[in-house]
This record gives structure tokens, C-alpha cells and sequence, in this order.
């Protein structure tokens, strides 16, 4: 097999060889992967995602974000139209506006359980729960991205029936003002992993909760199946600890050269960082193969 070559890739480590079987599907994450990190799609991807539906392969957009952050790929997204959101709880319709077509949510009963629990193993840990129709947060939760919307009040409040947005719960936000991020990752694990999923893609200590088992790879994996797609069919992108699980289950997964130390470790092939077009690039040699 030949090796990946381009612009920006050189053969050798860090970059690795091109699959071993044709793809039928690209699955890739967004920030810190496929966008540049002033959040913009270059021409240079944009072409290669065209290029790639056009030789018949689906891409699935494949990230934390929730549906209405999803404005930056939504002209970039071909066939089906779909994406997959909020770290596996959501499949939505691109094309449809963002219309949700599967939610896989995280239960009040045991939301309410890990905020108990983190509170008590982790004190000044603070939430925000993000729904279906937006996201509420407790009034010192960090002001990353503010909604005018938001109902700001305790967790407690805002997952008592009848308080906050309404709709399933996709993820749970917890932030920790002094924990290094992977510390507090370990800890909320072992502490409330019996209750639901945990994982991480901020460079800060904000945990993403989803129910249990939901993931982004569990999701590709039923979006996938009903397709008729293999894992080795599939050619998967990330940086960040969310991403582990979808790299590992697909057939051929690429970490970034400006991913997180733990995903260089556990995933074999490696491409150009993502203000390189890293993505784009191997695109562009599984196109010329």
C-alpha cells in the first residue's frame, strides 16, 4: 500500500498508509479536526468532501455539537443530509433544517443521580443540561456560548419537572473551576459511571454526560447498520477524547497531529493537524487510489 501524500503530509511517521479496503463511509469530528481553529471549512476541504460524495462514499459529520451549532458544515453536508450531534444523542436532518430524526437521551432520573454525585466527589462543580430546544445552565456555570433563551437556576431546579426547557436531555455539562480536565474525567467515571457516559472535548474541565452507552461511535454504529455498512467500510476522524470510541470502531481511524496526547497513543495512523487540512488530505489520497 502506498502512503498518504500531499501539501501538507510528508510519508513516515506521524502520517500512516491509506486504508486497506475502499470506504464507504467518512465519519469525521469538527472542531480540532475537520475546521480550522477560527472554526472555518477551507476551500481545499470543502472540494474534498465533494469529492468524496460525488465517488459515491457518505460522510457523516460526527461531533459534540448540538444540532443549532451546526450552521458552519450545513451547506457542506451532501446525499443524506444528516449529522450526528451532541457526542451520539442526536441524528439530525441538515437539509431539514435541523429537524431531530433520532434522539438517544440521558434520563432525569439518573441526570439528577450525577449531579448528586459529582457535587459530592467533586465540590464547585457546576452544570448546565442541554435539551432538545436548547440549553440551561446554573447561574455560576462559565458563560461559554450565552442563549438569551437559557433558564438560569440550580440543576436541581432545572431538572424538576415543569422548570427549564422542555424536550429529552441530550447531555449533561459539568465544569470544574480546579481540576486538571483528565483528573476530573477519572474521577466523574469511576464515581458515576454506572449512571451514564462520560468524556471530554473542551481544553478545559467540562465533562459531556450522555446516557449510558450513548457515544459517537454507538450511534455511527446503528447509522451504519442501517445502511448496511461495515466498521472496515468506514474511515473515521478525530482529536479529543470523544472521539476515541468512534476511532476504535471503525475500520480506519485517523487522529490529527494536534490531537490529544491519549488519541495519538491509541490510534495508529495519524494525519496532518486540522489547520493543515488533515482531514482533506487523506480524502484526497483515498480519491486518488
Amino acid at each position: 500500500m502506498g502512503t498518504v501524500t500531499s501539501a501538507t503530509e510528508q510519508p513516515g511517521p506521524p502520517f500512516s498508509r491509506r486504508p486497506a479496503a475502499a470506504p464507504r463511509l467518512i465519519a469525521t469530528d469538527l472542531d480540532g479536526t475537520l475546521l480550522h481553529d477560527d472554526k472555518s471549512v477551507s476551500d481545499r476541504t470543502v472540494a474534498a468532501l465533494a469529492a468524496a460524495e460525488r465517488a459515491g462514499i457518505e460522510v457523516f459529520f460526527v461531533t459534540g455539537r448540538p444540532a443549532r451549532w451546526m450552521d458552519v458544515v450545513r451547506d457542506h453536508v451532501h446525499g443524506h443530509g444528516l449529522a450526528i450531534c451532541a457526542n451520539g444523542a442526536a441524528v439530525v436532518d441538515l437539509h431539514g433544517g435541523g429537524r431531530f430524526i433520532d434522539v438517544r437521551p440521558l434520563g432525569t432520573t439518573d441526570a439528577a443521580a450525577v449531579v448528586e454525585t459529582l457535587r459530592d466527589a467533586a465540590p464547585g462543580t457546576t452544570f448546565a443540561i442541554e435539551r432538545t430546544s436548547g440549553i440551561d445552565y446554573e447561574p455560576s456555570y462559565p458563560p461559554f456560548h450565552l442563549d438569551p433563551g437559557a433558564v438560569i437556576a440550580p440543576a436541581e431546579e432545572l431538572l424538576a419537572e415543569g422548570r427549564g426547557s422542555t424536550g429529552p436531555i441530550l447531555k449533561l455539562l459539568a465544569h470544574h473551576p480546579g481540576l486538571a480536565p483528565d483528573d476530573f474525567l477519572a474521577l466523574a467515571r469511576t464515581a458515576g459511571g454506572e449512571r451514564a457516559s462520560f468524556t471530554r472535548s473542551s481544553p478545559t474541565a467540562l465533562l459531556e454526560i450522555s446516557g449510558l452507552g450513548v457515544s459517537k461511535a454507538s450511534t455511527l454504529a446503528r447509522c451504519c447498520a442501517e445502511r448496511g455498512i461495515a466498521p472496515q467500510e468506514v474511515v473515521a476522524f478525530g482529536d479529543m477524547p470523544n472521539d476515541l470510541e468512534m476511532l476504535s470502531w471503525a475500520g480506519t481511524g485517523y487522529a490529527m497531529a494536534n490531537a490529544h496526547p491519549e488519541v495519538l497513543a491509541a490510534t495508529p495512523r495519524h494525519t496532518a493537524a486540522n489547520n493543515e487540512d488533515g482531514v482533506a488530505a487523506v480524502i484526497e489520497s483515498i480519491i486518488a487510489a
